[in-house]
């Protein structure tokens, strides 16, 4: 599902426990993401990261390291991702 606001546009996808970090990465690799937020099935935010040019080789590492942890206990989530 793809939104256009004032400031990019927003995508939503779901996808299973196992699959988050995996589509994390590749959402990452893109290059096009402003901020990539997690919520459960509940639509509960799990996880919000910002991803600033500078911040994303700092920070990748740790969030992958928790969305790994997380994903053992998500059956099923959304991943929005807030593009440019």
């Amino acid at each position: 599902m793809k939104e256009k606001n004032t400031q990019g546009s927003k995508e939503e996808f779901s996808v299973s426990g196992e699959k988050v970090v995996e589509k994390v990465k590749e959402l990452i690799a893109e290059g096009n993401a402003r901020r990539i937020i997690i919520k459960n099935e509940k639509g509960d935010v799990i996880l919000e990261v910002p991803l600033t040019i500078g911040a994303v080789g700092a920070i990748i590492a740790p969030v992958l390291a928790a969305l790994g942890a997380m994903a053992a206990l998500l059956t099923k989530c959304t991943i929005v991702v807030l593009k440019k």
